[in-house]
């Protein structure tokens, strides 16, 4: 009776991960759903501006919007008038707009009434309370959205896989004094904290958000890459890697954290959404980016204000849910297919 062969014998570890996270239907979605909000941040300006994409002035062809974002080849240039133009108030010879045609700083003041603010065929959204265009606020939000995420998740990550290796190869006073001061971070509230940091702070920034988003946010990143550490640092590699008289940072950085990073970055996406939730929850208290910066946090602000503008509660929450929720099930897939015992 011949033995059944098994396709998957001497599969790399990577290719194994690759294939069971395939299986997992929900995590497969999300990863679209993050790549189309991904794509909608790189391409707001192209999807909501209130410049054209493309012109054409006194027989001249002009293209605004891609000239705003740093991209100048083979672009007609201009001069002096054209550069401070308002560029709504030109007399085109025709222009092509974005599908919405709406700056998210730009603001309607024929908007009067609470329902001419309400969604319509010039809004589809409706706007807030000043005329702002809410569908436009949630594009370019989303790139704010996805910078908080990855840029404070960075930080976190960089600061807490650095100490955590630290303390879990060297042991001893060392893991004593990293493994205390995680503790100290630990018990302060990290909420309250940034609150209070910002709060102080005459005008906070985009940059403070992120920074103080990933400078509390490393202890739990650190403490998983401790463990892992110690469970590597003991592996029959590093101890030949040490008897051939390596030095401890190639030991260190060549063959530990390599073998113990993979477990640890799967927090990472755990991390983004806590940072996604942390902005919107400061912004929504007041408490997040400067008035003119325009997040999803900041368009449920204004929905305080306003009570019966149930669009600008709605919709920002909406894509808080779903961007979240996505990243959550990336989250869990990756962590259901890393896990070596389903290998067999």
């Amino acid at each position: 009776m011949s033995t059944p062969v098994n396709k998957n014998e001497g599969e790399s570890y990577g290719a194994f991960v690759r294939r069971q996270f395939r299986k997992n239907s929900f995590g497969m979605v999300s990863v679209w759903i993050v790549g189309i909000v991904a794509v909608i941040a790189i391409f707001a300006d192209l999807l909501a501006n209130d410049k054209p994409v493309v012109c054409s002035l006194r027989g001249e062809v002009y293209f605004p919007v891609v000239r705003e974002m740093g991209v100048t080849f083979g672009i007609a240039q201009w001069g002096t008038e054209f550069a401070t133009a308002d560029w709504k108030a030109l007399n085109y010879d025709w222009a092509v707009y974005p599908l919405v045609p709406y700056a998210p700083s730009s603001t309607d003041k024929q908007l009067v009434t609470l329902k001419e603010r309400a969604p319509s065929g010039s809004h589809w959204l409706g706007t807030d309370d000043i005329g702002r265009d809410v569908l436009s606020g949630l594009i370019h939000g989303s790139r704010y959205a996805l910078s908080i995420g990855f840029v404070a998740m960075s930080i976190a990550l960089t600061i807490g896989i650095i100490l955590g290796a630290i303390a879990g190869f060297f042991g001893g006073l060392t893991d004593l004094l990293i493994s205390r001061l995680i503790e100290v971070v630990i018990t302060f509230p990290r909420f309250f904290l940034i609150i209070t940091i910002v709060a102080l702070v005459e005008e906070g920034t985009l940059w403070l958000i992120m920074g103080l988003i990933g400078l509390t946010g490393w202890t739990s990143i650190a403490r998983f890459m401790r463990g892992e550490v110690l469970r590597v640092r003991n592996l029959d590699y590093v101890s030949a890697a040490t008897a051939l008289g390596y030095s401890t940072t190639r030991i260190i950085f060549r063959h530990v954290m390599p073998n113990a990073i993979a477990p640890v970055l799967i927090y990472a996406a755990f991390g983004i959404v806590s940072a996604i939730l942390f902005e919107s929850a400061l912004s929504f208290l007041g408490f997040g980016v400067p008035p003119t910066v325009v997040t999803w946090g900041s368009v449920l602000h204004k929905a305080r204000a306003s009570t019966y503008s149930w669009w600008l509660a709605v919709f920002p929450g909406l894509m808080i849910f779903v961007t979240v929720s996505a990243f959550n099930l990336i989250g869990d897939a990756l962590r259901d297919a890393t896990d070596p015992r389903l290998r067999n």
